[in-house]
């Protein structure tokens, strides 16, 4: 048997190119490659820029400059499956950066991966087809594209695929495109809300968070929380957050719970299952301040329903909240705070969250450093203390008096206006009113009032309604500077602030000090502008008005030009005429600056004695005596060492009492130069005589009408006597008048001093002594000069007669005094008129 020959290969056909392996470390050789008619090349092109691209941004972006994508685009849809499942992981891996993702959106590359989703590809394409699509779905117009390619139907299909990753990108691309309105009504169409909450099972803690973050924004939408409740979502939310290997995931479950617990059903669901209480101790017993924070901050988001309140008392929920007060972390704090806040809406929580010992904790954050919790936990005392004097109580038991006051000054607004609405609450009780003016709130309200936030002024008007209510608060309000900054809110632009700021005024121009200074500051004319604007009137600023005419006469009648019956007329009063419309309104103390001139005087009506001669003023002593005693005192100093040598010592005491002694000296000279300069009004001895005579005299008469009759007879008599009719042009009645401005050297002249006096003269002077005696008359000003009075009386007040109804009667002063004329009656009209 002959030896095996090795038989001869045949050669290659002619016409066949010898295989070349061809190997480039130059991203650009490889890009050409990519346009390579074979299918093998095309394939290792693909991978090769697929591991060049993921290693860095760098590389994205250089892939980028050298024209890569259109290549690429091209090849995820080549017939070759390997070809396209190579394009379609450097596409993929490509989108992540951004200046990628901004070409692409200018060409049709989401309509050609979508079609890559299909059930038919392999995973990897489905891994890298939907990391294109979760990294196009950064951008709102990518999302719309996705949207309308019908993306999101396979976006869902593939939250079920075995593989994690993809179903990862999946799970993230559906999150993205969830900040949509649109996606959130398509994924219940397409039923993705279940696949959703299959992923909590998952076993990848980026996919639960995906997944919960997905349904948050899910659940934000009523009718999928509808769906989530009948797919038992809320069941596996409860038992997801009591698992505590999901500690890192149970903020993300809270916001989910916390959407669906805004409805009643969600909430009465829940209550029934026995997770309400599991959600409540799980809040109290965990040690993750944020899952604490979050719970809380869901409570909050349900208790804005009054259902879900009642709900949330049934469970005793006020424990686990007072409980988290007491947390070391200030986000904690403020959160419970603000559901605190919410629930004391509810009575019954209201009440329990006071007898469980509630507002202790509460009190002490309102010392807290943080400036979010000092403003929760005021707000949270604001809404217990309203209309809950037990509260109230226990607020001042716990010793929040202080801390509020303080709060009204502090930096954060919403501090302030809270702190001034708690104050406000507790100042209904007078008790605890009087124990906190005596701390000094009114001068405390002086910074909020001044604030620029609108709230805190609004809040700090109504607390000064609550506390300047009697003479020695007001009295503090006008020295604190706290009534100038009140009338200042007046013209505020802010409807509510003007409300509030006219309702301080009415309650704190009750006397005439304050009415007085209101007027001085502007308080006056603001108001009058108020009245007559068609859109800034209300009646607060109605109100305020009235309020402060009635508490300051002279305006009231040098505006209105009439004085009721109760408007009794005082020392101080005085007339300085008609106001022009638009014009100023002056103190007495304006008036007395300005020098005598020839307009119609400033009627006094004053019988009080200036202070610096009723009472004995403080002894100031002389100039002379005070450089005496100086002298005295720095002689006897220096005596006491001469004969030997002045220690250090004592050197540095004899002039440390020199200068307290200078200091004293300065302070008795400011005290004399300021008795000296402080103004007051000239008593009038002659009314105060015309007052006694009218008492004596008149005040016994046994009836209104003879008392009248009696006080117009005596004022003819003190002013010129009767004046025929037809001959008041004859009547000399302003020569005296212009002498006494002379002789005393001012426009201001007190109404006795008039011994010569027409129609508003006897009028006013009238008027003052009726009020003496408690007649009850008005005071009416006319024109050119004319003033009247007129008074109510019956027309028989003989014993058992009828009493009512009175008749008006116009009473003469001028021609017949003491003529009582019907109102209506012709000789009225003509007294009435030139």
């Amino acid at each position: 048997m002959g030896k095996k020959t090795k038989k001869d290969s045949e050669p290659p056909p002619k016409d066949t190119f010898d295989p070349l392996l061809v190997e480039s470390k130059q991203a650009a050789t490889v890009v050409l490659m990519l346009d390579s008619p074979e299918e093998d090349v095309q394939t290792r092109a693909c991978e090769a820029i697929y591991k060049f691209a993921e290693k860095c941004d760098d590389n994205k972006a250089l892939l980028l400059e050298l024209n890569a994508m259109p290549a690429l685009l091209k090849l995820i849809s080549s017939e070759d499956k390997v070809v396209r499942r190579n394009a379609t992981m450097s596409v993929g891996v490509m989108a992540v950066h951004p200046e990628v993702r901004k070409l692409l959106r200018k060409s049709d590359a989401i309509q050609q991966v979508i079609k890559l989703l299909a059930p038919e590809e392999d995973t990897l394409v489905h891994e890298f087809a939907s990391l294109f699509i979760a990294s196009m779905a950064n951008e709102f117009t990518s999302k719309v594209q996705i949207f309308e390619q019908d993306g999101i139907e396979p976006l869902i299909r593939l939250l079920a695929d075995p593989d994690p990753d993809v179903q990862k990108n999946a799970v993230e691309a559906v999150c993205l495109m969830l900040q949509d309105f649109q996606t959130k009504a398509a994924i219940r169409e397409l039923n993705g809300i279940q696949p959703l909450l299959d992923l909590l099972r998952s076993e990848y803690p980026v996919i639960q968070e995906f997944a919960l973050v997905s349904l948050a924004r899910c659940t934000e939408d009523t009718e999928n929380r509808e769906v989530l409740r009948e797919l038992g979502g809320l069941e596996k939310l409860v038992e997801f957050i009591g698992t505590p290997e999901f500690n890192d995931l149970h903020v993300h479950a809270l916001l989910v719970m916390s959407n669906c617990l805004e409805d009643t059903e969600s909430m009465e669901l829940i209550q029934s299952t026995g997770g309400l209480q599991k959600l409540l101790q799980f809040a109290a017993e965990s040690t993750i301040p944020e899952v604490q924070q979050n719970a809380a901050k869901a409570m909050t988001r349900a208790a804005k329903n009054s259902e879900n309140r009642k709900i949330f008392h049934e469970q005793e929920s006020e424990k686990t909240l007072i409980q988290l007060l007491e947390s070391d972390n200030v986000q904690v704090q403020a959160a419970a705070c603000q559901t605190i806040a919410i629930m004391s809406e509810n009575l019954l929580s209201k009440a329990a969250i006071g007898e469980l010992d509630g507002i202790g904790p509460l009190v002490k954050l309102l010392n807290s450093d943080n400036g979010e919790v000092r403003e929760a936990a005021s707000l949270a005392l604001a809404n217990l203390t309203t209309a809950s004097a037990n509260n109230c109580t226990e607020v001042v038991a716990e010793k929040g008096v202080e801390p509020l006051i303080n709060l009204v000054s502090d930096t954060k607004e919403g501090a302030q206006a809270n702190a001034a609405v708690v104050l406000t609450n507790m100042a209904s009780d007078e008790i605890m009113r009087t124990d906190i003016q005596s701390r000094g709130i009114v001068s405390a309200l002086t910074s909020p009032l001044l604030s620029k936030n609108v709230v805190v002024q609004s809040k700090a008007a109504l607390a000064v309604a609550a506390f300047v209510c009697d003479a020695n608060s007001r009295a503090e309000l006008r020295t604190s500077g706290g009534l100038a900054a009140l009338t200042k809110l007046l013209t505020s632009g802010n409807e509510e602030v003007r409300r509030s700021a006219s309702w301080a005024i009415v309650v704190c121009a009750t006397d005439t000090p304050t009415a007085m200074e209101v007027s001085k500051l502007g308080g006056l004319e603001t108001l009058q502008e108020i009245e007559q604007s068609s859109t800034r009137q209300n009646q607060f600023s109605q109100a305020a008005l009235d309020r402060l005419l009635d508490s300051n006469l002279p305006a009231k009648y040098a505006l209105t030009g009439r004085l009721g019956p109760m408007d009794v007329i005082q020392d101080g009063f005085y007339d300085p005429g008609q106001l022009k419309p638009g014009g100023k309104f002056q103190t007495l103390e304006e008036y007395s600056k300005v020098k005598p001139e020839p307009k119609r005087p400033i009627l006094l009506v004053n019988t009080k004695a200036p202070e610096s001669q009723a009472s004995s003023p403080v002894p100031v002593p002389s100039e002379v005596d005070m450089k005496t005693e100086s002298k005295v005192s720095v002689k006897s100093s220096r005596s006491n060492v001469r004969g030997r040598k002045e220690s250090k010592k004592e050197r540095e005491e004899r002039e440390e009492r020199e200068r307290q002694e200078a200091e004293r000296l300065a302070e008795l000279q400011k005290v004399q130069a300021e008795q000296s300069s402080t103004w007051h009004p000239p008593a009038d001895q002659a009314l105060e005589t015309y007052i006694t005579e009218i008492i004596t005299n008149v005040s016994p008469l046994p009836t209104t009408r003879e008392q009248v009759v009696a006080i117009a007879q005596f004022v003819s008599d003190k002013m010129g006597g009767p004046v025929e009719r037809g001959q008041l042009t004859n009547f000399s009645y302003e020569l005296p008048i212009s002498q006494l401005k002379h002789d005393l050297e001012s426009n201001i002249i007190p109404i006795g001093k008039i011994t010569a006096g027409i129609h508003y003269h006897r009028a006013l002077l009238f008027k003052a002594l009726c009020d003496n005696i408690a007649v009850g008359v008005s005071l009416v000003r006319g024109e050119y000069g004319r003033a009247w009075n007129e008074v109510m009386l019956t027309d028989d007040e003989a014993p058992g007669a009828p009493k009512f109804p009175p008749k008006e009667y116009i009473v003469d002063l001028m021609h017949e005094p003491g003529r009582l004329m019907r109102s209506d009656c012709a000789d009225a009209v003509n007294y009435q008129k030139l």
